[in-house]
């Protein structure tokens, strides 16, 4: 058994003294307590309302943005540590985007840093032939359902919301599934090597069951 661990408990070991940069930034919800431990971090974002709201926790000084596309958007200097959490490296519609993110992501690396995915399983087995959704959250007032375009690797999660009227709010974000051995060879695109996967960020050991993983990519020592 491995004692619990928290994203932000690992990212601060992997980073290893360094500084870190998070891909999709979001609203700050990992890297300002990752800032809050001592580790230096930038980020990369796309959204400006989510940078707004990430504005109201902490100021440009103490968590800098580069306003971008992960795939794509530089941001100054090198890190030890890389990373891109919460299943975010799928909103990349294309697999080019997404080996270009790989790419990006190992450029932005010192020789021996290490680039961090977290990222859900895709959920194929649930699928029966003809079946095209799979129902993955069933709460009082939530739905999340998936539909899937197995031909185009794209899935599309679809959010219910709903109290005691007959009215229901729905929410729709569309996504690239990737297989871990998939990610594995854009790592190889990138130069990078697969140091550890598991099936959280407790090191929980990964098997044919496990819904999601955390895997650790590591750059070159040498370049």
């Amino acid at each position: 058994m491995h004692s619990a661990s928290t994203p932000v408990d690992r990212l601060a070991a992997l980073a290893d003294g360094g500084r870190a940069l998070e891909l999709a930034i979001g609203t700050g919800r990992v890297a300002v307590p990752l800032a809050e431990r001592g580790v230096p971090v930038v980020g990369i974002e796309l959204s400006r309302p989510m940078l707004e709201q990430l504005r109201t926790k902490v100021d440009e000084a103490t968590v800098p943005v580069v306003v971008g596309d992960m795939a794509t958007a530089v941001a100054p200097g090198s890190f030890s540590l890389v990373y891109v959490v919460y299943n975010a490296i799928p909103n990349l519609l294309t697999q080019e985007e997404q080996v270009a993110c790989f790419r990006n992501a190992a450029r932005h690396l010192v020789p021996g840093g290490r680039f961090v995915v977290e990222l859900w399983v895709p959920e194929l087995r649930k699928l029966p032939p003809g079946t095209g959704a799979t129902v993955w959250a069933l709460a009082p007032g939530y739905i999340g359902l998936d539909t899937y375009d197995v031909l185009h690797q794209r899935v599309v999660s679809h959010h219910f919301s709903f109290d005691e009227s007959r009215e229901a709010r729905l929410g729709r974000s569309p996504h690239r599934y990737i297989w871990p051995a998939e990610l594995d060879l854009m790592g190889q695109l990138a130069g990078l090597t697969l140091e550890s996967r598991h099936a959280d960020w407790s090191k929980s050991e990964l098997t044919a069951d496990s819904r999601s993983h955390v895997s650790v990519y590591r750059s070159p020592s040498t370049r």
